[in-house]
């Protein structure tokens, strides 16, 4: 019998280990590109749904809501609180949200689930399934929950569309639980694009659709529906006066969530570009000093060692004859011009962190352009910039 010595065995147990290290990498790398982490939606078309141009209308209307709603969940959220003598008292909110795969992972608007203590969802009928915050992200008020139990039979899953392709005029559909009224549906046209809204931070959410489906407090979150029953929007605000539907509702575009969702369920927060300076809009300005532009985003203070500082851009400071001296003026980036801090961050959103951007300031009235280098944000409450 071959007999192997001490120092033999430990050279096999070293090259067996590094083989199977290798082979874990290797299958850990095809499974990545196979099923990339955070790929946690369809854009597959849904079974079931004729062809809407060969189909009635009102075929179309119980086709999509028979084969969708089920894929449509209540979310109730929870927050405990004191009240004034000492007691706890429970604040219930609910909305609705979107199914995005078989783990169980839902699509809904971060407002639904802000400072939630307990979250449950209900999948039609009487029991509620409990859920965790997977991430959340208020600048684009979306946010992804999980269900902690799973019922037994497969999930529906609602299949994500392409909000860059839709036409005004357009019907959609709106599935929901305005009022708590379970998976409502609701239709009608798609009445604007490129709308520009605010989420609650007052952060502007670029391009929403505006739709005169009815959508009312419930709906939030729930998926807004073209005729082929791929999601396109997700429902987050009306504009009411009154508080109920008017025809006026809007909806976050489905193409923000493919660019958000993969990171929120990958580290639970949004990775973005920022400047780390406090900037103030040179329209609020106008009044109260005399200004070389009209329009554009002051520097009004920077960050130390952050991005802006590192690329020379100046605050407003106190000279030492206590005269104040007025920031750097930003009026473009890569050559787009900016008249305000809403442009400012929406030409940043399409840039990654660690890219270069040339950036045109006035200073002293003469114009520059100064290379700055992207920081990444994480915090999802401070964004890219802090507003004034």
């Amino acid at each position: 019998m071959y007999r192997m010595s001490a120092r033999q065995i430990l050279i096999v147990a070293l090259v067996s280990g590094m083989f199977a290290a290798g082979t874990i990498a290797v299958v850990d790398r095809l499974a990545n590109r196979i099923n990339p982490p955070g790929a946690a939606f369809t854009e597959t078309a849904p079974a079931g749904i004729t062809d809407p141009a060969s189909a009635p209308d009102e075929q179309n209307n119980i086709e999509i809501y028979r084969t969708l709603s089920p894929g449509v969940v209540n979310v109730h959220s929870t927050t405990y609180a004191r009240d004034f003598f000492g007691f706890v008292d429970a604040r219930e909110g609910s909305g609705s949200g979107s199914i995005l795969d078989q783990e169980g992972n839902i699509l809904t608007n971060y407002h639904v689930i802000e400072n939630a203590q307990k979250l449950s969802v209900s999948l039609g009928g009487e029991k509620d399934y409990p859920a965790k915050v997977i991430g959340g992200d208020p600048d684009t008020d979306l946010a992804v929950i999980r269900l902690l139990e799973k019922p037994r039979e497969a999930l529906t899953v609602v299949p994500l569309g392409d909000s860059d392709k839709l036409s005004v005029g357009q019907k959609v559909l709106a599935i929901g639980n305005p009022f708590g009224l379970d998976r409502t549906l609701t239709t009608g046209v798609i009445s604007g694009l490129q709308r520009p809204i605010r989420a609650r931070n007052n952060r502007t959410i670029e391009g929403a659709i505006q739709t005169d489906a009815s959508i009312n407090p419930g709906n939030s979150g729930g998926p807004l529906l073209d005729s082929h029953g791929r999601m396109i929007g997700i429902n987050s605000q009306m504009l009411s006066p009154s508080g109920a539907s008017a025809g006026v509702g809007f909806a976050v575009p489905v193409n923000i969530a493919k660019r958000i969702v993969p990171q929120l369920i990958r580290s639970g927060t949004v990775t973005r570009p920022k400047l780390d300076f406090v900037p103030r809009d040179i329209e609020k300005l106008r009044n109260q000093v005399d200004l070389p532009v009209s329009d554009g985003v002051m520097v009004w203070q920077v960050a130390p060692g952050g991005a802006a500082a590192a690329a020379g851009l100046r605050g407003v400071t106190q000279t030492e004859d206590g005269e104040v001296a007025l920031g750097d003026i930003i009026v473009s980036l890569d050559g787009e011009k900016v008249d305000n801090s809403d442009d400012l961050y929406r030409l940043l959103e399409k840039h990654q962190p660690g890219q270069t951007v040339g950036v045109e300031i006035v200073r002293n009235g003469r114009r520059s352009t100064v290379s700055v280098r992207l920081a990444a944000s994480t915090d999802a409450k401070r964004g890219i910039l802090r507003r004034q």
